[in-house]
């Protein structure tokens, strides 16, 4: 996680939704952005020039808000609003319908990273110009649920969501320090969705297959997970993940040195009935920290892992590796990504786009020193090199998930704000060039 907030401050707001169930609607901030974007900065957008409340949009019929013409820009989720404080780790798919699907976490007290903390989802039925109403997916109640990690089993058609909890009242220094409980420390759960996000199973526990004994701090993705495509593991169900782990018996070290972070990978042969750990990265030596990650299933059926750097004294914050036995190992050590120097500590996403000459897409802040500037990256050698494709804003900016609309067009879900990255969630689609 490492998501650095600033210290929560009280906004208790009205009742959150029961699980499962839509929330009466809240205006939000849809308008059209008429600019496109191809080696440039994309027009401001009207969301956030524009100020809370500037535009309310008309109701469908659907439960969706405001419908605009030609529209490239919306705000599924503003902080302050459906009882929540603030609105942070975004992840979306598209159902095999079409229905986009924007999860985040509902901070209900504040923007901190603990505390009373559920996922929260809406859907979209015209490509993420409107949002239908809230729902709870899985409620906190005092406790802290999020990282949401979703995918559709291409086998069923069944939407998988893998989430993580922790006691509401323990810290992730905490928790990597060892100070936590086996009940209070992060733990790993799976749901279920037979109708596209309408509704969801109650979370079920995984963490006996998800996290070893000695590991301490958990945490899926954040982002979408995959469904592989190609080569033997095909329909094989990939959860990009990150731990913490205890030091070595006698050392001085108390676990909350960023040393101890490493990436692995959570898959699933089964459609997520059952999960095995791939790959661990367990170097722990301080060059290269391993944290949040994501992935792409390249043209070449390999994985390519994209791993945030929490503090490495190596340059740079981006790692990259690849995978050519689906995910439970990997083909090398994780390295510093050439192109990706610009990208501060943080979270960040990855998207393979269809065909032979697919480009594979990253999306990050552009601010060494800064969460703002939020680029899209791609590269044409399966991650081997990255170039800036299109800078979205210059705006505060901060994690950010990556979805395909259609063979031209990526959605990108993303934090932003005018003072801070942590005021909306917005919604931008984007031209990119296929060559």
């Amino acid at each position: 996680m490492s998501h650095e907030n600033p210290t929560p401050t009280p906004n208790p707001g009205p009742p959150r939704p029961r699980r499962g169930a839509a929330r009466k609607r809240t205006p939000l901030w849809l308008l059209a952005v008429t600019g496109t974007a191809v080696l440039g900065v994309l027009a401001a957008s009207p969301a956030l020039a524009a100020g809370a409340g500037s535009n309310s949009g008309n109701g469908n019929g659907s439960g969706n808000v405001g419908p605009t013409d030609d529209c490239l820009s919306s705000v599924p989720f503003v902080a302050g609003t459906d009882g929540y404080d603030t609105f942070r780790v975004p992840a979306v798919v598209t159902s095999p319908s079409g229905t986009l699907l924007a999860f985040a976490e509902g901070r209900v007290a504040g923007a901190g990273d603990s505390g009373d903390i559920d996922v929260v989802l809406r859907r979209s039925y015209d490509g993420g110009c409107t949002w239908g109403e809230l729902t709870l997916v899985a409620s906190g109640e005092g406790d802290t649920r999020g990282n949401p990690s979703p995918v559709f089993d291409p086998a069923t058609g069944r939407l998988v969501l893998v989430t993580c909890f922790n006691g509401g009242d323990v810290s992730e220094e905490e928790i990597r320090s060892g100070e936590a409980t086996p009940e209070q420390s992060r733990r790993v759960f799976v749901q279920f969705s037979d109708d596209e996000g309408t509704s969801f199973s109650t979370p079920r526990e995984i963490t006996h297959a998800a996290k070893r004994p000695e590991w301490r701090w958990y945490a899926t993705g954040p982002g979408h997970a995959i469904a592989l495509t190609k080569g033997p593991h095909a329909g094989r169900l990939m959860v990009p993940s990150n731990h913490s782990t205890s030091p070595a018996p006698g050392s001085p070290d108390d676990g909350t040195e960023d040393r101890y972070y490493g990436s692995h990978a959570l898959y699933s042969d089964d459609g997520g009935e059952t999960w095995e750990l791939g790959y661990v990265d367990q170097s722990y030596e301080g060059a290269l920290n391993a944290n949040e990650s994501s992935v792409a299933e390249l043209p070449d059926g390999r994985l390519y892992f994209s791993v945030r750097d929490q503090n490495g004294t190596d340059p740079g914050n981006r790692l990259g590796a690849y995978s050519s036995d689906g995910g439970q190992s990997l083909d090398g050590p994780l390295v510093p990504q050439p192109g990706l120097e610009n990208v501060p500590v943080v979270q960040g996403s990855v998207l393979q786009l269809p065909g032979r000459q697919g480009p594979l897409l990253f999306s990050g802040p552009s601010e060494p020193d800064a969460r703002r500037s939020l680029t899209i990256y791609r590269s044409d050698d399966g991650g081997g090199t990255f170039r800036p494709e299109a800078q979205v804003s210059a705006q505060p900016a901060a994690y950010s998930d990556l979805v395909e609309l259609d063979r031209r067009t990526v959605g990108l879900l993303y934090e932003t704000g005018h003072e801070g990255p942590y005021e909306t969630v917005e919604f931008r689609r984007i031209p990119i060039g296929r060559g």
